[in-house]
């Protein structure tokens, strides 16, 4: 089968199509044709040796696929050969494999495609689109003023349209360019900040009428965490998540003092350790029909076949895009 192998750490140039022997799906599992693969910008950093779970060389990239089933392991049932699936590898404890033609995995992980979703968007509404989900489980918009950073990406594109259906109050939408800003507005955003304007966060609050976000949903990190943080409204809570933040993040005395006299909260957020087979499955299952009757957009921002896998981490090294990349094997 096609893969793109990663044997050293460096740049875009290190990733480079191989051959493997294709795996044959050992008792519970399933062997999936990838149609589609996800782009995920942890990726980059696992491509540098920067990431905090970055699997040992060789390996393949890669950790949300989906195409249909060529082979069914032992001891499985439910599943016919050709059904069109998800194959959600990060769901098990995987870190890699996503970039190939060919994927194992347990069948208790597959969630069936709708006949109306493809696999691009699929693939689209796997990390992005749980993640989104699950960060409005842990601070329920409701009636709040809320604050979406990168709200043109993968999730903020997701997670601006699900807090609207969630009954959010005004939805902030944080971006570095004039397009993403009109983009999330598209969604559903009431308002646009420009982020990379040094003065963005006073912007902000000029058109909340001097207030501050009730939530901030923060995966950028550095400077804008910081910013985003001495935004908080009182009582305020900041969710942070993504691989940004992971790599750049700390606290002050001040910070804390801050978060101490305003009663503020500070969560940090993880999918995986959320996710149970049933839980992933119902909660995927949800988004894929949301998406295939078309009561949530998916975007996908470019498509590669996997030869071209060096520009698409390019792209998203340069936040040069929106909505989704996908590989297409």
């Amino acid at each position: 089968m096609k893969v793109i192998q990663l044997t050293r750490f460096g740049g875009p140039e290190v990733l480079q199509l191989a051959q493997l022997p294709t795996p044959v799906p050992g008792p519970g599992q399933i062997l999936v044709r990838v149609r589609a693969a996800g782009v995920n910008f942890a990726e980059t950093l696992m491509r540098e040796d920067r990431y905090a779970m970055t699997p040992p060389l060789p390996s393949v990239p890669g950790v949300e696929a989906a195409g249909e089933i060529v082979a069914i392991g032992p001891d499985v049932s439910g599943f016919d050969l050709g059904a069109r699936v998800a194959a959600p590898l990060f769901a098990a404890g995987l870190h890699s494999g996503g970039y190939a033609d060919h994927v194992v995995i347990p069948a208790e992980l597959v969630v069936l495609l709708p006949d109306d979703l493809s696999f691009e968007d699929a693939t689209a509404l796997m990390i992005q689109g749980l993640t989104a989900a699950y960060l409005l489980k842990q601070a329920s918009p409701a009636g709040k003023t809320i604050l979406v950073n990168a709200a043109a990406g993968g999730v903020g594109s997701i997670l601006v349209q699900l807090a609207r259906k969630a009954g959010a109050k005004t939805i902030v939408a944080a971006a570095g360019s004039d397009d993403k800003l009109a983009f999330a507005r598209s969604l559903g955003a009431d308002i646009g900040i420009d982020y990379t304007q040094p003065d963005w966060t006073e912007t902000m609050s000029a058109a909340l009428d001097g207030e501050g976000p009730d939530i901030i949903y923060e995966s950028v990190g550095g400077a804008i965490t910081m910013a985003s943080l001495a935004a908080l409204a009182p009582l305020g809570r900041i969710i942070v998540y993504g691989a940004l933040n992971i790599q750049q993040f700390a606290l002050g005395v001040p910070d804390l003092l801050g978060l101490i006299f305003k009663n503020q909260s500070l969560t940090g957020f993880a999918l995986a350790p959320l996710l149970t087979p049933a839980s992933l499955r119902a909660e995927l299952g949800g988004l894929f029909e949301l998406a295939a009757r078309g009561e949530l957009r998916v975007t996908i921002g470019g498509s590669y076949p996997l030869e071209r896998v060096g520009e698409a981490h390019q792209a998203l090294e340069q936040r040069a895009t929106m909505g989704k990349l996908v590989l297409l094997p």
